[in-house]
């Protein structure tokens, strides 16, 4: 595949403004870069063979924002790979280094809507191994996916006592747990903890 061909490629899944920053990441570290259909389990991954070199993976069903985030993400596995090998933690102090100085060059608002940016440089203070962790972000980038269904409502956003319906399970929202309601089912009277920022429709 020619390298216009390539770009063509990062032309359409990222936002205008960060496609040629990134696909200079992908000459300057020579991995093979594939788009991945989505996955339950994961928004992409880095792994490392000898016999096909270094590779990247992203799932294509994310927005661009989230895309990029992945991307980038991603690419700092590679670079800390390369600096350490696997003498250093997945998500360690080294990984976030590199995660944070990869990014710099593309937190501005010429690439990232407003809503996206602020919460995305409070994730990178300290970032975790998945965007999960920053319910703030989550809910500004599921405002650009393109399947986003609008009667759904984040469970952040109910009363504590509120029914509400997950996986055509019926559950009333509890306590919050760090970043998560104990939420008890109504047909067995089982007690779950849910994401705060999982979508579930209100009863």
């Amino acid at each position: 595949m020619s390298l216009t061909s390539d770009y063509q490629i990062f032309e359409t899944y990222f936002p205008k403004g960060a496609s040629t920053y990134c696909f200079d990441l992908w000459k300057k570290y020579r991995f093979t870069f594939k788009i991945a259909k989505p996955r339950q389990s994961k928004l992409g991954d880095y792994c490392f063979r000898k016999e096909q070199g270094h590779q990247i993976s992203v799932n294509g069903n994310l927005n661009p924002y989230a895309f990029t985030i992945t991307y980038i993400h991603e690419v700092a596995h590679l670079l800390t790979y390369k600096q350490y090998k696997k003498k250093q933690e997945p998500h360690g102090l080294a990984w976030k280094k590199n995660f944070k100085s990869l990014f710099e060059p593309l937190l501005s608002e010429a690439i990232f809507p407003r809503s996206v940016l602020s919460p995305l440089k409070q994730y990178l203070e300290n970032p975790a191994a998945s965007t999960q962790g920053c319910p703030a972000l989550v809910s500004a980038l599921r405002l650009f996916d393109a399947t986003h269904n609008h009667s759904l409502v984040e469970l952040m956003s109910l009363a504590e006592g509120q029914s509400f319906e997950l996986q055509n399970r019926t559950f009333v929202k509890g306590t919050l747990r760090r970043t998560r309601f104990l939420c008890t089912e109504l047909s067995s009277g089982k007690r779950y903890v849910v994401a705060a920022h999982a979508l579930v429709k209100k009863l």
